[in-house]
């Protein structure tokens, strides 16, 4: 097993995959920065243009249903490119459920191209997987001492592995983006009520939390100035607050939206709601940490025992060890010297 390990990693065109692929990760790692340019500008310009489109969208679902109303409607052209083979293949149906689009809205792509993307994704990776496995294993020679049942269950498992990509892809930018939020919502929720005590309506506190609120977090920023959008065009303003909840998907959220809902429909005041619910966030906030604080000599354990410990053995009896073999040496030396 070690002699085809050793053969592997020693045969040329293995070498010069690899090479190929850590010059082509470097040179995308490189050009990444100079090419997103600032990160919460952009954000906050996409999130602008995606308000401009829902209340644009809202103004032609109006037009669109008096067109119906005098015309009977009329249907829209299929678009081409990626949504062209999603429709015609029918995967949304296939591949994708709730659960997906409440996934997607939770890692932060909203709308129809992002779901399109994603199941076009599904659908050609295990290809591309399995042909760039097939190239590497039957062509460029790798694995040369393994049967070809082998080869063939390996591009099988890359196929199986690019199938689930987009998915792993969406939920670690979820998880990334709700730990960004639940880190900034207790100082949100200190800036809101501060908008709030001073006389500010939840729009222009919303509004005004969301610019101040970037540097830290720019998903929640976003999530904000969205659910601004939404209060000023949605007829219910409940449905506002519950897109919030479930965009982000914590529940300090749900609770801070299902206050605000409470607090329109029976009048009570927002700010004594939004006092105590950040004090329960930082609280939140602080447990995690201690959790985490206490989590941490457990997990040192195995890395104190292999590493430090034998290195502290090692400081503490080699000088020992060194003076018994120098006695020994020399007790040596002076027997046979008497002798």
């Amino acid at each position: 097993m070690t002699e085809q390990v050793v053969k592997t990693l020693t045969d040329p065109s293995f070498l010069i995959a690899l090479l190929v692929g850590i010059a082509v990760f470097a040179t995308v790692f490189t050009l990444m920065p100079a090419l997103g340019g600032t990160s919460l500008k952009s954000r906050m310009k996409t999130v602008a243009l995606e308000r401009d489109e829902l209340r644009a969208k809202q103004r032609q679902r109006l037009a669109n249903e008096a067109d119906r109303r005098r015309k009977g409607g009329l249907r829209e052209e299929q678009s081409i490119g990626m949504r062209n083979i999603v429709d015609r293949l029918d995967l949304r149906r296939a591949l994708a459920d709730e659960n997906t689009i409440q996934k997607l809205k939770v890692a932060g792509f909203r709308g129809q191209n992002p779901m399109t993307r994603f199941l076009f994704f599904r659908l050609v990776l295990p290809f591309v997987g399995f042909a760039l496995a097939a190239i590497y294993l039957f062509v460029l020679g790798g694995l040369p001492l393994q049967p070809a049942f082998i080869k063939l269950f390996v591009c099988v498992v890359v196929a199986y592995g690019g199938f689930y990509a987009p998915i792993l892809y969406v939920n670690n930018r979820a998880t990334k983006r709700k730990q960004s939020i639940q880190l900034a919502w207790p100082d949100a929720l200190d800036l809101m009520l501060i908008c709030v005590e001073s006389g500010m309506s939840v729009e222009a506190a919303l509004r005004r939390v969301a610019d101040e609120i970037g540097t830290q977090s720019v998903a929640l920023a976003e999530e904000f100035v969205l659910t601004n959008a939404e209060l000023s065009y949605l007829q219910d303003r409940k449905i506002a607050y519950e897109n919030l909840a479930s965009r982000t998907g914590l529940e300090s959220v749900k609770s801070v939206s299902q206050a605000l809902v409470q607090a329109e429909r029976y009048g009570t005041p927002v700010a004594h709601a939004l006092r105590v619910l950040a004090s329960e966030s930082r609280d939140m906030r602080m447990n995690a940490a201690e959790k985490k604080a206490a989590a941490l000599p457990p997990k040192l354990t195995v890395p104190m025992i292999l590493f430090f410990l034998p290195v502290l053995f090692a400081i503490i009896l080699g000088p020992a060890g060194i003076q018994v073999s120098q006695r020994g040496v020399f007790g040596d030396q002076h027997s046979s010297s008497s002798q």
